[in-house]
């Protein structure tokens, strides 16, 4: 498993939400190029960004941050936000990232994804954002009646590198993560799950461990690193120590 901090922009600032609401903002950084280097100075093998802007507006808004910083880190980043088409898709693994995350068009065209990952398999993830459990769309505005265990069923055998799954109540909230969700939505398929939302103290990732032989994989911090409640160096030896005990 490794640690994975977030970089959420919004207006090309860094910035924190609760429960994804969008007027319930906390400014991090004016310099999320900064913040992304300090991120890997501290050991972060991999980053986390989400254009907040381009989520709720359907289409790539923070494009010339995010480009600020790809070329201020060397380690590789996950994108996800308003990245609805192929020709999104393209533009930004042309511009170095890593591996982008797709949300709504996820739920509302599971076909174009499976085309997207024919052609650059490995290269995306799926993101899941539920409240109890139901998946919402649209930058967390529309919730739909479909459960994500359901909808993450559907990617099996597409190649998709990940499905990042959001608990929306938690996130933001520093209650810790809903570990039972996680565990039975890891234990539901077979892609690997990266788990975000409520992380607040180093015993939630020591919690996440716990389950990491179902097939979690990753787990995205924000808050608790901003404000200090994670020292992100600490956080990653502990992953890393775990890993060399499975050696």
């Amino acid at each position: 498993m490794i640690v994975i901090p977030a970089i959420d922009l919004k207006e090309g600032k860094c910035v924190r939400l609760l429960q994804g609401k969008m007027k319930e903002v906390t400014v991090f950084s004016e310099n999320p190029a900064e913040v992304a280097k300090r991120w890997e100075e501290m050991g972060a093998e991999f980053l986390h960004l989400v254009d907040l802007d381009g989520a709720v507006q359907g289409k790539p808004i923070n494009r010339e941050m995010i480009n600020k910083i790809i070329n201020s880190v060397k380690i590789p980043i996950q994108l996800g936000g308003g990245i609805r088409s192929l020709k999104t898709v393209d533009g930004y693994l042309r511009m170095g990232i890593e591996r982008i995350i797709l949300g709504t068009i996820a739920y509302r065209k599971p076909d174009l994804v499976k085309d997207i990952c024919h052609k650059y398999p490995g290269k995306i993830a799926v993101g899941i954002d539920a409240r109890d459990g139901m998946v919402a769309i649209e930058g967390w505005k529309e919730l739909t009646r479909e459960r994500a265990s359901e909808l993450a069923k559907k990617f099996e055998g597409y190649g998709v590198g990940a499905i990042i799954f959001t608990d929306i109540k938690r996130d933001g909230m520093m209650t810790g993560p809903n570990i039972e969700s996680v565990k039975q939505l890891a234990k539901s398929v077979n892609i690997p799950i990266i788990a975000s939302g409520g992380v607040s103290k180093i015993d939630d990732i020591r919690n996440l461990l716990e389950i990491e032989s179902y097939g979690v994989k990753g787990v995205i911090t924000g808050r608790a690193i901003y404000d200090g409640s994670i020292n992100l160096r600490d956080a990653i030896s502990l992953v890393k120590l775990a890993r060399g005990n499975e050696k």
